[in-house]
């Protein structure tokens, strides 16, 4: 193996080269090299031969290492022991040389302490100089070059050690990082209790980040689910459901394709409450079960786990962060009322944050503020409909009565899987941490079965269409107008579809039961991504720089669309409404109106111009919960005040109450004294008045 550790100047020096061979497994400074002076050849021995007298001597020590015989990681530690020109700590040396003994201890040092992460040995200018003095000059001491007090058998045994002093050094730097890993990287013990459906996939993903670190982690999951398998990564504790893999997979088939329903809005909106009633549920049986099975319950109290990481959409883990006391860290995308704005006490002014299913941007009319005010007033009933009955099972696990979003207030940090990139801005509290994006991953090299797809694309390029993990097959009236319009465009499109084949698919169509979203969108000829509107998408869509047409079905899928077209990225379609044209229209814009593309690759650059990942920022919340025990400081103190108290109403009833009484007092003194005024004036003219007469 042939390595170079890093030059000082922009030009290899003179007289600086490093040739170093070694193993995989073991340290191995098994050859010393230096550069010989011009009249003799360059010449390399082994490490037990006698060196022969050089004017400069460079041992180089590499250490690579593997865990578990994979490239889990890999650490290079560059020491070297330059014995030309070496200062001699015990001796009197000029100043520049006293420095350089202190600039290798330091960089010696500082090699150890970060376990091997190569340190550029790069010294001072100034030392530089004193280094590349030419040949045969004297060292300071007043003798011939080389390692200043020894001679050159001194230096044959110095050189034939060295392979001893560096077997040192590894030991040395390995005790010291075994005591750093006892003393400050001890793994911790976490439970989760996950969503089932595609808010595990982000979630996974911390998890098994955790998980690489070190630490013990539990999921809690029901043993009939959609995604929550098992993993090396985490150690899976099932509890059993008073429903069946067929009912559950019926109920999400009923709540994927109601979307797709042809009838009037009334009866739309009554269908759509309905089946996301049917799903809901279903959660709270899980819920339920969950909390009244004592079995699990006992474990988790035996267990003594650091922290509690959920998603608190349902509430069944706020409810045992409660009962287990412990602290809490919450991940998930948001409320469908606005949920974590009230329970944090954050300001969420009505006047330029739109509610949820109302399609606003941050922008509204007058009327729009007006129904931006009435959805607002909704979202108490709505909170109440969807969670009280989780109230009673919460209040017969802890014994007493609970007030829901109450027990929402514990949590130490918000992990919200968004940005202000994507989202419109608005206040934010300190416990909240934006980590939209999570999902993206970079780009991985395809199969050999895509990359033919794509290659045959040719310059026209490819579109991705996936409606996400839920929504794999549609009614056919409605994807015969989808192939009909993917037939009149030149690119080539891969659909995830699995259910029964158009037959006016078009040669350009490729239908593929699963594929890889985010290295196909990442690649260089991705034109267009056609999306349901779901924040795994539309994030691995801004990730990557793709202009998308937007197909929204449910949930908070309406506004992110509504977010992505404001921001000019996008084309927004109703799906019952679109006919093939219109597709085929959005497909031509986003692909050819080259500002779509420029819209979404300045949202690109935004969203990855970041200090840290979203990934790494998620695992670094976790971990600091679990040092510290939750994060109380970040805590505000409108937990602590009533109703009245946070909006200020005492005060300002005791302002009025002021203001009144210095009016009243004002007024009364006001007349008091026009009385007495007019009082004098009578008297004044009754007596005027007695004169005369």
């Amino acid at each position: 193996m042939l390595l170079t550790p890093p030059p000082w100047d922009d030009s290899h020096p003179s007289g600086y080269d490093v040739i170093l061979k070694s193993d995989i497994d073991q340290w191995s400074p098994t050859f010393f090299i230096w550069r010989a002076p011009d009249d003799e050849p360059r010449r390399t021995v082994a490490a037990d031969e006698h060196p022969p007298k050089c004017h400069r001597q460079v041992a180089t020590l590499n250490r690579r290492c593997h865990r578990n015989a994979t490239d889990f990681w890999q650490r290079r530690l560059w020491l070297m022991l330059l014995a030309d020109k070496q200062c001699h700590p015990e001796t009197s040396q000029p100043k520049c040389c006293r420095k350089l003994v202190a600039f290798r201890r330091r960089r010696l040092l500082t090699s150890l302490l970060v376990g091997g992460i190569s340190v550029d040995a790069r010294p001072p200018a100034s030392m530089r100089a004193h280094l590349d003095a030419p040949a045969g000059t004297m060292a300071p001491t007043g003798t011939a070059l080389g390692t200043p007090g020894i001679g050159t058998q001194s230096q044959s045994i110095y050189f034939q050690l060295a392979p001893v002093i560096a077997r040192l050094y590894q030991f040395a730097a390995g005790f010291f990082l075994f005591l750093v890993a006892l003393g400050f990287v001890e793994g911790g013990q976490l439970l989760v209790i996950p969503q089932d459906g595609s808010h595990w996939l982000s979630m996974r993903a911390v998890v098994e980040k955790l998980s690489e670190k070190g630490h013990e982690i539990v999921v809690l999951a029901p043993e009939v689910n959609l995604h929550l398998k098992e993993s090396e990564h985490y150690t899976r504790k099932t509890y059993a459901v008073p429903y069946t893999q067929e009912e559950l997979d019926r109920r999400l088939h009923l709540f994927a394709n109601q979307p797709f329903d042809e009838v009037s809005f009334p009866t739309m909106i009554i269908e759509a409450y309905s089946s996301a009633m049917f799903v809901l549920d279903l959660f709270f049986y899980n819920c339920a079960s969950l909390l009244q099975n004592r079995e699990i319950i006992r474990y988790l109290e035996e267990s003594k786990f650091d922290v509690l990481f959920i998603d608190p959409a349902l509430p069944c883990g706020v409810i045992l962060a409660e009962y287990l006391a412990i602290p809490s860290v919450y991940f998930f995308r948001g409320f469908p009322c606005n949920l974590e704005h009230a329970v944090t006490k954050c300001p969420d002014p009505v006047s330029y944050v739109p509610r949820c299913y109302t399609s606003y941007t941050d922008h509204m009319t007058f009327t729009q503020r007006v129904l931006n005010l009435f959805a607002s007033s909704l979202e108490t009933p709505l909170f109440k409909d969807l969670y009280t009955k989780y109230q009673d099972i919460a209040s017969k696990l802890l014994q007493r009565d609970v007030h829901l979003p109450t027990l929402y207030r514990n949590g130490s940090i918000w992990l919200l899987r968004y940005d202000f990139v994507f989202e419109y801005p608005k206040p934010v509290m300190p416990n909240m941490v934006f980590i939209g994006g999570i999902n993206c991953e970079e780009r991985k090299n395809l199969s050999q079965e895509f990359e033919s797809i794509v290659n045959a694309s040719g310059e026209h390029g490819f579109v991705v269409f996936s409606l996400g993990s839920m929504v794999s097959e549609i009614p056919m009236k409605k994807a015969k107008q989808i192939a009909e319009a993917f037939g009149t465009i030149p690119q080539t499109v891969l659909w995830r579809y699995t259910g029964e084949t158009p037959p006016n698919l078009a040669n350009n169509t490729k239908l593929i039961k699963w594929l890889p979203q985010n290295d196909l969108l990442a690649h260089p000829k991705a034109r267009a991504f056609i999306t349901h509107g779901g924040s795994h998408g539309i994030y691995e869509g801004i990730c990557n720089g793709v202009p998308m047409v937007l197909m929204p079905l449910f949930g908070d899928q309406m506004d992110n669309a509504k977010r992505i077209e404001s921001r000019g990225a996008g084309v927004t379609l109703n799906v019952l409404e679109m006919t093939s044209k219109d597709l085929s229209d959005a497909l031509n814009a986003v692909i050819n109106d080259k500002s779509y593309k420029e819209n979404i690759m300045r949202l690109s650059a935004l969203h990855l111009d970041r200090p840290i990942h979203p990934l790494d920022l998620a695992v670094y919340w976790v971990e600091f919960v679990m040092r510290h025990k939750g994060a109380q400081h970040l805590r505000p103190a409108a937990h602590d005040l009533n109703w009245i108290q946070y909006h200020s109403l005492d005060v300002i009833a005791f302002l009025m109450a002021v203001v009144l009484v210095a009016t009243f007092i004002s007024l009364k003194c006001c007349l008091f004294c026009c009385r007495k005024c007019f009082r004098k004036k009578g008297r004044v003219k009754k007596a005027g008045k007695t004169k005369t007469t």
